[in-house]
């Protein structure tokens, strides 16, 4: 073999060996994720809230601003606050907290203030948008399936679509390994386990269809947009802490965006207190 078919050869294994590893991951993630998310209360306001520091320290890590011990208290400690807040039914002073850790985190930034910030907004977003869609007991649980379905079946449809079909770049500037194909794929089986939610009867069939185009697309949007952060301070990875995925912004980028989206859909519909209803009863 010539040092010109090593290379091809070194990257067809490494790629084999990413995606064994995704998928060992995703085999032990999904079904842990989805069991807690079943169980809902202050076990998925745990988990929710864990996951938010996590994003929040990654996205420091990621604008080069984790070594203000400062800014990263602020954050965590009020991220935590709110969570325990949500999860004893206070959500005025969960989102009080989190009003309080924004201000917090950009007055005590000595640098890239608003990178800060935002991080901080970001992981906050996710955490209150993650608790308000499960909360409703009666149409929660599926509202929160229904996003995250649609967010994983997007990404693996994506990444299976973009492989096999290949063809144009989405963006390469920001995605270099994006394609049309990938897109349009994972776009198109987002619908259609959307679909699969109205023939079970668990919603109206356009609105759900609707409701399935716009987190795909959102999620779609999502993962660029942590892609284009990334690239701006050239980080490839937020962490490796998921073998296979990266880091928890890397494999959250997604659902954050469509789940802060289907929080606000939600809300308008149904409250604060009926954001999975709102969703789901049209």
């Amino acid at each position: 073999m010539t040092e010109g078919d090593a290379a091809p050869a070194a990257a067809v294994e490494q790629g084999a060996h990413n995606l064994l590893m995704r998928v060992i991951a995703a085999l032990v993630l999904a079904p842990l994720a989805l069991a807690i998310a079943y169980a809902g209360g202050w076990l998925w306001t745990a988990l929710v809230t864990l996951a938010a520091i996590g994003l929040y320290a990654e996205w420091l890590m990621i604008v080069g601003a984790s070594r203000d011990a400062r800014v990263v208290v602020a954050g965590v400690v009020t991220l935590a606050i709110s969570g325990l807040g949500l999860a004893i039914g206070r959500i005025d002073a969960a989102f009080f907290a989190l009003i309080i850790g924004l201000a917090s985190v950009a007055l005590l930034s000595s640098e890239r203030r608003l990178w800060t910030a935002t991080g901080f907004l970001y992981a906050a977003a996710a955490e209150f948008a993650s608790v308000l869609v499960r909360l409703d007991q009666t149409k929660g649980f599926a509202a929160l399936i229904l996003v995250l379905l649609v967010v994983w079946v997007t990404d693996i449809g994506g990444y299976f679509a973009g492989r096999g079909i290949g063809g144009p770049k989405l963006w390469p500037r920001v995605s270099p390994k994006k394609t049309w194909a990938g897109s349009i794929g994972g776009f198109v089986v987002g619908l259609v386990v959307a679909g699969g939610f109205a023939a079970l009867g668990l919603g109206k069939t356009g609105p759900i269809l609707l409701l399935g185009a716009a987190f795909s697309i959102a999620s779609q949007l999502g993962d660029l947009f942590e892609s284009a952060v990334k690239r701006r301070f050239g980080v490839k990875d937020s962490s490796h802490i998921i073998p296979g995925h990266g880091g928890l912004l890397d494999r959250l980028d997604g659902f954050v965006a469509a789940i802060v989206l289907a929080a606000i859909f939600g809300f308008l519909r149904g409250g604060v207190d009926g954001v999975g209803r709102g969703l789901m009863v049209w």
